[in-house]
């Protein structure tokens, strides 16, 4: 009844704009759906990813304008990963560089090679290089070189009073064992290409604040909605308040907060983002849940141009 690993990571951005051209321009990742909050059909719903939108490669965002900016600390994902080959450290520094976006250092951890670096709203990013995307292809048809491109999500970090709780949900309920220590620093990992990673700090600072440039959730992958009922009702049997399922159109999902209070997600791998668009057009026009159909010319005449 294990998750494979992360299906998808949803964050609160600024501008959509702004983020469009960063993650598409220079990130290089596809814009592999443009939908609504279906919750707030005043803001668009964007998902980037690897060329098809394989479970494990989507970031998304809802971009809120207005929003304050937020605080990641406790109680928060405080770095999102993206996994990149080996041979194309150089590559991405100096793509950064010429599009003056501020980097650490390049350091190890866990024996992996990292970039850091922060979207335009402050989210932090990590470009972790990591061996075991070298055999996968890069999309051949985005701005940057397929050889260097982006592969999917490494992982995510997540900040805690106390990492055990969640390390016991990660271990028991969510397919994930711990395979590194580094002084408060926790990795656990599932046997999964993408998405495979996460890390916890404990005994982390001040009480983090949602806004801009913070996570609004991680997904977990289940294999279709069987599992996914087996994963809630065990999470149920544990006490854990997990939500009805929701139809999100590309998949369904059910919601709970982990023990540290991020929310969690369980999202099915199918239908995918196929269902509504060919392959090659994917994230080429405003797609819109059947119930907001007949609303299609307000909302579109509300969003902003992407471009």
């Amino acid at each position: 009844m294990a998750s494979t690993g992360i299906h998808h990571i949803t964050a609160v951005a600024g501008n959509p704009r702004r983020n469009h051209r960063f993650y598409r321009d220079i990130l290089g990742l596809r814009l592999v759906k443009k939908t609504v909050n279906f919750d707030d059909p005043t803001v668009y719903h964007l998902y980037y990813g690897d060329e098809s939108g394989q479970p494990g490669t989507i970031l998304t965002f809802f971009p809120w304008e207005d929003l304050q900016s937020g605080k990641p600390d406790r109680g928060q994902v405080v770095a999102v990963s993206f996994s990149i080959p080996t041979g194309s450290e150089a590559f991405w520094l100096n793509h950064l560089q010429d599009q003056s976006i501020e980097t650490e250092p390049p350091f190890e951890r866990f024996g992996k090679k990292i970039i850091g670096l922060q979207d335009p709203d402050g989210l932090h990013l990590e470009l972790v290089i990591d061996p075991g995307t070298d055999e996968s292809r890069g999309w051949d048809g985005g701005p940057l070189p397929a050889e260097h491109a982006i592969r999917g999500i490494h992982g995510a970090t997540l900040a805690e009073k106390d990492y055990r709780a969640t390390a016991r949900l990660l271990e028991e309920d969510l397919g994930f064992s711990l395979t590194n220590q580094l002084d408060n620093r926790y990795c656990y990992q599932t046997n999964s290409d993408y998405g495979s990673v996460i890390e916890i700090i404990d005994q982390f600072g001040p009480k983090g604040r949602p806004g801009r440039g913070t996570v609004h959730h991680i997904a977990f992958r289940a294999e279709n909605q069987e599992q996914q009922q087996l994963m809630r009702q065990q999470l149920l049997n544990k006490g854990y308040y997990v939500t009805e399922t929701k139809d999100r159109d590309y998949f369904t999902s059910i919601y709970f907060h982990e023990p540290g209070g991020v929310l969690f997600e369980i999202a099915t791998d199918p239908p995918g983002f196929t269902r509504d668009e060919e392959l090659e057009s994917l994230g080429s026009s405003l797609q819109l849940p059947n119930w907001l159909e007949n609303q299609r010319h307000r909302i579109e005449a509300e969003l902003p141009p992407l471009s």
